[in-house]
């Protein structure tokens, strides 16, 4: 059994569940600069080792893994201490948001044989765990192309004080979901453009960046994808539509994943047609918390994978490389975004002294 150390109590709070309900894991400490967050999750939870020094958790011997969900500026840090402290690291999506510190994070991965894993936490939802079996299984046949989206009202995401700093953008907050899709069927983007603004509801909330964006993406086998994001308008019913859909087109079949509706459809290359949902104990698995704000069983079952990677000695996908890849793409969407113009990946990476060829390696 690991022992488990969280920096971070915001979203961390779905890792403390999913931690405390693993077989895999023993939850020693959690860690947040905010003296009254941490005893919020003592309560909560009823586990009371928590600390304020991120120190604190650094300097535990016993602890094997820390799990990063602090703001994405100061990921490249946390995550840099806690390997040079002998940890494996789980790090919330984006991984950086600083390529430059890229570089020194890959030699300290060599160096220390730690892993980094990047909780692209999508991933991990049922219908996306179906979807993959079933594409590498050959049901669809050959990939032709990808479309994802995240449409979602979060307007009263926005009554967060720091979600209207210019620092914020939903490209990165959101986006970074339907992008990690694409990059998981096709890894090797190398152009994308895309076109967004701020819409009249974004602006009247006092959001600084776009709220409503539409991207194609260019693989370097001349294969195409798209993804959506609209974050300040009112969507439609469950029912009819999804707040977070995957899908994919085969040549002998496509499919569908629908994540926060627990909804997979697929037309295999028999023909034959079949829409799944998962019923109220996957659905309580996922979302124990309010509404659907935390998805600890996503959490759960990436920690989960996690653990059996470490023991086996796999990679853990995404792992560092696909990680920064990642970030690497969504600068390129950004750069495209502000100069209307298509964006090459490579052009990004080579200002950083990166290449894609090393990071796919």
């Amino acid at each position: 059994m690991l022992k488990l150390g969280i920096l971070g109590l915001g979203e961390g709070r779905s890792t403390m569940s999913a931690a405390l309900q693993s077989p895999k894991y023993e939850l020693k400490m959690v860690c947040d600069s905010n003296l009254e967050m941490c005893k919020s999750r003592a309560a909560e939870f009823n586990f009371h080792s928590h600390t304020t020094n991120y120190q604190d958790m650094l300097n535990d011997p016993e602890i094997d893994v820390v799990a990063i969900y602090t703001p994405d500026h100061l990921h490249a840090e946390h995550v840099k201490q806690a390997l040079l402290h002998g940890k494996h690291v789980v790090c919330t999506k984006p991984f950086i948001d600083d390529l430059s510190k890229a570089q020194e994070l890959l030699e300290l991965v060599e160096s220390t044989g730690k892993k980094v894993f990047v909780g692209q936490s999508s991933r991990f939802f049922e219908p996306a765990k179906r979807q993959r079996k079933d594409y590498e299984a050959g049901l669809i046949g050959e990939l032709i192309t990808i479309e994802g989206q995240y449409h979602a009202d979060h307007r009263w995401f926005l009554e967060k004080p720091w979600a209207l700093e210019s620092s914020f953008k939903w490209l990165y907050g959101g986006l970074s979901h339907p992008v990690d899709f694409i990059r998981w069927y096709l890894p090797n983007i190398e152009e994308v453009m895309g076109y967004g603004i701020n819409s009249s509801n974004g602006k009247k909330l006092g959001l600084k960046n776009e709220d409503t964006m539409h991207f194609i993406f260019r693989a370097a086998d001349g294969r195409i994808a798209r993804v959506s994001g609209a974050y300040t308008g009112p969507t439609q019913p469950a029912q009819r539509d999804s707040g977070m859909s995957c899908i994919l087109r085969g040549t002998e079949g496509a499919s569908q994943a629908d994540y926060h509706e627990l909804r997979y459809a697929v037309t295999d290359k028999t023909g034959e047609e079949k829409i799944i949902y998962w019923g109220d104990a996957v659905m309580k698995h996922y979302f124990r918390f309010e509404g659907q704000s935390h998805h600890a069983g996503e959490y759960q079952n990436y920690l989960e994978y996690f653990a059996d990677c470490i023991e086996s000695g796999e990679t853990a996908y995404p792992d560092i490389k696909e990680g920064i890849g990642t970030v690497a793409l969504l600068q390129a969407m950004d750069k495209s975004l502000q100069t209307g113009m298509p964006v090459k990946v490579a052009d990004i990476l080579a200002e950083y002294g990166l290449s894609a060829d090393k990071l796919n390696a």
